[in-house]
Protein backbone atom coordinates (compact mmCIF):
# COMPACT_ATOMS: atom_id res chain seq x y z
CA UNK A 1 0.00 0.00 0.00
CA UNK A 2 1.22 3.58 -0.59
CA UNK A 3 1.53 5.18 2.83
CA UNK A 4 1.87 8.41 3.81
CA UNK A 5 2.38 8.24 7.79
CA UNK A 6 1.83 5.77 10.64
CA UNK A 7 1.81 7.20 14.30
CA UNK A 8 -0.28 7.70 17.68
CA UNK A 9 -2.28 10.83 18.47
CA UNK A 10 -5.73 11.40 19.80
CA UNK A 11 -8.96 10.77 17.56
CA UNK A 12 -9.62 14.71 16.49
CA UNK A 13 -13.10 14.00 15.75
CA UNK A 14 -16.33 11.72 15.46
CA UNK A 15 -17.61 9.26 17.82
CA UNK A 16 -14.53 8.28 18.99
CA UNK A 17 -12.66 11.89 19.60
CA UNK A 18 -9.94 12.07 22.49
CA UNK A 19 -9.57 8.74 22.43
CA UNK A 20 -5.79 7.27 22.06
CA UNK A 21 -5.56 5.85 18.56
CA UNK A 22 -2.97 5.04 16.04
CA UNK A 23 -3.46 6.51 12.49
CA UNK A 24 -2.51 4.91 9.05
CA UNK A 25 -2.69 8.26 6.56
CA UNK A 26 -3.24 6.72 2.94
CA UNK A 27 -1.60 8.47 0.29
CA UNK A 28 -3.65 9.84 -2.74
CA UNK A 29 -7.02 11.57 -3.13
CA UNK A 30 -9.67 11.65 -5.72
CA UNK A 31 -10.01 15.40 -4.17
CA UNK A 32 -9.29 18.60 -3.75
CA UNK A 33 -11.09 20.53 -1.43
CA UNK A 34 -10.41 23.75 -0.65
CA UNK A 35 -10.07 23.68 3.30
CA UNK A 36 -8.37 20.24 2.76
CA UNK A 37 -5.95 20.19 6.41
CA UNK A 38 -3.61 17.42 5.11
CA UNK A 39 -2.87 18.32 1.49
CA UNK A 40 0.52 16.40 2.12
CA UNK A 41 -1.69 12.96 1.65
CA UNK A 42 -2.54 14.36 -1.89
CA UNK A 43 1.13 13.36 -3.07
CA UNK A 44 2.63 10.26 -3.29
CA UNK A 45 4.01 8.14 -0.01
CA UNK A 46 5.87 5.25 1.04
CA UNK A 47 5.32 1.22 -0.23
CA UNK A 48 4.29 -0.72 2.29
CA UNK A 49 3.51 -4.29 2.35
CA UNK A 50 0.49 -5.03 4.87
CA UNK A 51 3.18 -7.03 6.76
CA UNK A 52 5.24 -3.86 7.27
CA UNK A 53 2.03 -1.44 8.43
CA UNK A 54 0.91 -3.92 10.96
CA UNK A 55 4.82 -4.15 12.65
CA UNK A 56 4.66 -0.58 12.53
CA UNK A 57 1.26 -0.36 14.00
CA UNK A 58 2.14 -2.74 16.79
CA UNK A 59 5.72 -1.61 17.63
CA UNK A 60 5.77 0.92 20.36
CA UNK A 61 2.01 2.12 19.89
CA UNK A 62 -0.08 0.94 22.62
CA UNK A 63 -3.34 2.45 21.22
CA UNK A 64 -5.99 -0.62 20.17
CA UNK A 65 -7.53 1.56 17.89
CA UNK A 66 -6.78 1.86 14.40
CA UNK A 67 -7.71 5.08 11.97
CA UNK A 68 -7.25 4.51 8.49
CA UNK A 69 -7.77 7.89 6.90
CA UNK A 70 -5.98 10.27 3.77
CA UNK A 71 -5.91 11.09 1.54
CA UNK A 72 -8.51 8.33 0.26
CA UNK A 73 -7.83 5.13 1.96
CA UNK A 74 -10.58 3.78 -0.72
CA UNK A 75 -8.63 4.13 -3.49
CA UNK A 76 -6.55 1.17 -2.59
CA UNK A 77 -9.61 -0.89 -2.20
CA UNK A 78 -7.67 -4.44 -2.49
CA UNK A 79 -4.74 -4.06 -1.14
CA UNK A 80 -6.98 -2.18 1.95
CA UNK A 81 -9.32 -5.06 3.08
CA UNK A 82 -6.35 -7.35 3.14
CA UNK A 83 -4.77 -4.93 5.90
CA UNK A 84 -8.14 -4.99 7.54
CA UNK A 85 -8.71 -8.67 7.91
CA UNK A 86 -4.60 -8.43 8.96
CA UNK A 87 -5.53 -5.41 11.95
CA UNK A 88 -8.89 -7.45 12.57
CA UNK A 89 -6.97 -10.41 13.18
CA UNK A 90 -4.64 -9.12 15.35
CA UNK A 91 -6.92 -7.49 17.86
CA UNK A 92 -7.52 -3.54 16.48
CA UNK A 93 -11.09 -2.08 16.40
CA UNK A 94 -10.42 -0.57 13.43
CA UNK A 95 -12.18 3.10 11.92
CA UNK A 96 -12.01 4.22 8.17
CA UNK A 97 -12.17 7.68 7.18
CA UNK A 98 -13.47 8.58 3.66
CA UNK A 99 -14.56 11.35 1.79
CA UNK A 100 -18.00 9.37 0.33
CA UNK A 101 -17.25 9.16 -3.09
CA UNK A 102 -16.34 5.53 -3.39
CA UNK A 103 -18.74 2.55 -2.15
CA UNK A 104 -17.55 0.67 1.34
CA UNK A 105 -19.56 -1.67 1.88
CA UNK A 106 -16.99 -4.41 0.96
CA UNK A 107 -14.71 -3.01 3.95
CA UNK A 108 -17.76 -2.82 6.55
CA UNK A 109 -16.90 -6.36 7.58
CA UNK A 110 -13.82 -5.31 9.39
CA UNK A 111 -13.88 -1.66 10.22
CA UNK A 112 -17.03 0.99 11.19
CA UNK A 113 -17.19 4.14 8.64
CA UNK A 114 -16.63 7.57 8.92
CA UNK A 115 -18.19 9.17 5.50
CA UNK A 116 -17.44 12.41 5.32
CA UNK A 117 -19.76 14.22 2.97
CA UNK A 118 -18.42 17.42 0.89
CA UNK A 119 -20.45 20.95 0.93
CA UNK A 120 -20.21 23.66 -1.05
CA UNK A 121 -17.39 25.27 0.56
CA UNK A 122 -15.26 22.35 -0.32
CA UNK A 123 -15.63 23.02 -3.74
CA UNK A 124 -16.01 19.08 -3.73
CA UNK A 125 -19.04 17.21 -3.95
CA UNK A 126 -19.65 13.60 -2.39
CA UNK A 127 -22.31 10.55 -3.31
CA UNK A 128 -24.64 10.82 -0.99
CA UNK A 129 -26.74 7.76 -2.44
CA UNK A 130 -24.02 5.93 -0.32
CA UNK A 131 -26.01 7.24 2.91
CA UNK A 132 -28.19 4.46 2.56
CA UNK A 133 -25.35 2.02 3.27
CA UNK A 134 -24.37 3.82 6.64
CA UNK A 135 -25.00 0.87 9.45
CA UNK A 136 -25.61 2.19 12.95
CA UNK A 137 -22.34 2.26 14.30
CA UNK A 138 -20.83 4.50 12.17
CA UNK A 139 -20.69 8.39 11.37
CA UNK A 140 -21.53 10.88 8.82
CA UNK A 141 -19.48 14.31 9.15
CA UNK A 142 -20.66 17.69 7.27
CA UNK A 143 -17.69 20.29 7.50
CA UNK A 144 -19.75 23.21 7.59
CA UNK A 145 -18.17 26.90 6.86
CA UNK A 146 -21.09 29.23 6.36
CA UNK A 147 -25.00 29.32 6.24
CA UNK A 148 -25.41 27.87 2.77
CA UNK A 149 -23.21 24.64 4.14
CA UNK A 150 -25.29 24.59 6.72
CA UNK A 151 -28.47 24.56 4.84
CA UNK A 152 -26.97 22.12 2.52
CA UNK A 153 -26.21 19.89 5.19
CA UNK A 154 -29.72 20.04 6.28
CA UNK A 155 -31.39 19.32 3.02
CA UNK A 156 -29.11 15.97 2.77
CA UNK A 157 -30.24 15.26 6.56
CA UNK A 158 -33.41 15.48 5.97
CA UNK A 159 -34.03 13.99 2.76
CA UNK A 160 -32.06 10.39 3.98
CA UNK A 161 -32.40 7.90 6.21
CA UNK A 162 -29.46 8.18 8.19
CA UNK A 163 -28.67 5.19 10.66
CA UNK A 164 -25.66 6.25 12.00
CA UNK A 165 -24.30 9.18 13.72
CA UNK A 166 -24.63 12.63 12.05
CA UNK A 167 -21.69 15.36 13.39
CA UNK A 168 -21.73 19.13 12.09
CA UNK A 169 -18.19 20.51 12.33
CA UNK A 170 -16.46 24.04 11.35
CA UNK A 171 -13.39 23.69 9.31
CA UNK A 172 -9.89 23.03 11.41
CA UNK A 173 -9.18 26.98 10.43
CA UNK A 174 -12.15 29.20 9.85
CA UNK A 175 -15.51 29.18 10.01
CA UNK A 176 -18.04 31.31 12.85
CA UNK A 177 -18.93 28.77 15.61
CA UNK A 178 -21.66 30.39 16.84
CA UNK A 179 -23.37 30.88 14.09
CA UNK A 180 -23.18 27.32 13.05
CA UNK A 181 -24.27 26.39 16.77
CA UNK A 182 -27.22 28.38 16.49
CA UNK A 183 -28.11 26.92 13.32
CA UNK A 184 -28.75 23.79 14.32
CA UNK A 185 -29.77 24.91 17.76
CA UNK A 186 -32.69 27.22 15.87
CA UNK A 187 -33.74 24.05 13.10
CA UNK A 188 -33.40 21.44 15.73
CA UNK A 189 -30.81 19.43 13.57
CA UNK A 190 -30.73 15.86 14.59
CA UNK A 191 -26.62 16.04 14.43
CA UNK A 192 -24.34 16.71 16.86
CA UNK A 193 -21.57 19.68 16.60
CA UNK A 194 -18.50 18.98 17.43
CA UNK A 195 -15.00 20.85 17.38
CA UNK A 196 -12.39 19.24 16.20
CA UNK A 197 -9.27 18.65 18.40
CA UNK A 198 -6.92 19.73 15.39
CA UNK A 199 -7.22 23.24 15.98
CA UNK A 200 -7.62 23.33 19.45
CA UNK A 201 -4.00 21.43 20.80
CA UNK A 202 -2.47 21.08 17.60
CA UNK A 203 -1.30 18.27 15.56
CA UNK A 204 -4.13 15.58 16.48
CA UNK A 205 -4.66 14.41 13.11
Amino acid sequence: MNIIEIFSSLSGEGLMQGLPATFIRCAGCNLNCAWCDTPESQGAGTEMSIEEIVLAVSAGMPPRYVIITGGEPLLQKEELTGLLAALRDAGYRIEIETNGTLPFTDVQEYATVSMDIKCPSSGEESDVTLLADIKSGDSVKFVVMDRTDCLYAQQVIESHDIAGTVFISPPVWGGNYREIADFILDEGMEARFQLQLHKSIGGVK
